[in-house]
């Protein structure tokens, strides 16, 4: 999503991407999300809350991340208890996925409620994170946005602080782009003040496009059995590949912690399907026999939305599908 698009420009990506939501069924929930997301952005938050709405009516796969978009929407349109009645529901529901409670947390800070955008990233981390445990990359961001609104409050750094200051990825140390003053930097008359201030923005700004630009550099295939079962029947020569559903979920998961030991950042799960599959090798005008159009339908998968981000919070469900929490899943060797 380019931040300098003209609303002209957003409302014809929205077309876009409908167009092909309607093409790519399958891929139907991210392209709608992002959809909505040009729609707001082009003033037309009607549509995009009826976007929102036949989402929700269709039983999403997260259906709490897009009650926390529809949430942030409906207060920007001038539904201020309708969406706090969501958020209340969110806060309920304690969801294990990192996204929704960013978005709660900001859409409250954004209306100068810090204090429950305080509780919000508070309540999350101590959900989805463990003392000790490594902070998955999704998470960061809860604990940067944490740290902005301590910041805001005039809160004295906590431990949560602490790691969000090791988190932080950007050249700019957390205090310098979180002080409060900034805002009066912007108004200066004094070169000197306003050329630091710009160097500030730059740290920050680059480090969201680097985050934006390719959000997932490394996706891997997942197959659940049943489509791995059905994938084999059909292509006999992938057995190679996959010789068993069990050491096909042990690769993922071995493969994704060398690459996360190396140094990868932003990894990801795709699941696959093999009607989806067959689609994208026709595609290609290649035949799905060759395992090297394994990867780059995992590639494709990831551009349009689907990616996973890789390790779940220790107390969320196992990537793998089971009922399992991670931790007494595929985390079990790294808790």
């Amino acid at each position: 999503m380019r931040p300098d698009m003209l609303p002209a420009d957003h409302t014809t990506e929205a077309e876009r991407l409908l167009r092909t939501a309607a093409r790519y069924p399958e891929d139907h929930e991210p392209l709608l999300l992002r959809a909505a997301a040009h729609l707001e952005l082009a003033g037309d938050r009607d549509r995009a809350t009826g976007l929102y709405d036949s989402l929700l009516a269709a039983s999403p796969d997260h259906p709490h991340l897009v009650k926390a978009l529809q949430a942030a929407n409906l207060w920007e349109y001038g539904h201020e208890a309708e969406a706090r009645a969501i958020i209340d529901g969110l806060r309920t529901a304690a969801p294990l996925d990192p996204a929704p409670w960013e978005i709660v947390a900001e859409t409250l800070e954004s209306h100068d409620e810090l204090e429950a955008a305080h509780d919000s990233f508070t309540t999350a981390l101590e959900l989805l994170l463990s003392p000790g445990e490594e902070v998955p990359y999704p998470t960061q961001s809860l604990l940067i946005g944490r740290h902005r609104v301590r910041r805001l409050l005039g809160l004295d750094h906590d431990d949560w602080d602490a790691l969000a200051d090791r988190v932080n990825p950007a050249a700019v140390p957390l205090d310098e782009l979180h002080d409060p003053k900034r805002l009066w930097a912007l108004g200066s008359d004094n070169p000197d003040e306003l050329q630091a201030e710009i160097t500030r923005l730059r740290a920050e700004l680059g480090s969201y496009r680097t985050a934006l630009s390719r959000p997932f550099p490394v996706a891997l295939l997942h197959w659940p059995a049943q489509e791995l079962s059905e994938l084999l029947a059909a292509y006999p020569s992938l057995t190679a590949e996959y010789p068993s559903h069990e050491a096909h979920l042990a690769q993922i998961e071995s493969a994704l912690r060398d690459l996360a030991a190396a140094g990868t950042p932003n990894l990801g799960i795709v699941t696959a399907t093999v009607p989806s599959y067959e689609a994208f090798a026709a595609s290609e005008q290649s035949s799905p026999t060759h395992p090297a159009l394994l990867p780059q339908y995992a590639t494709t998968l990831a551009a349009r939305g689907r990616a996973t981000p890789w390790p779940p919070s220790r107390n969320a469900a196992c990537w793998c599908g089971s009922t399992k929490a991670y931790r007494e899943c595929h985390g079990v060797a790294s808790s």
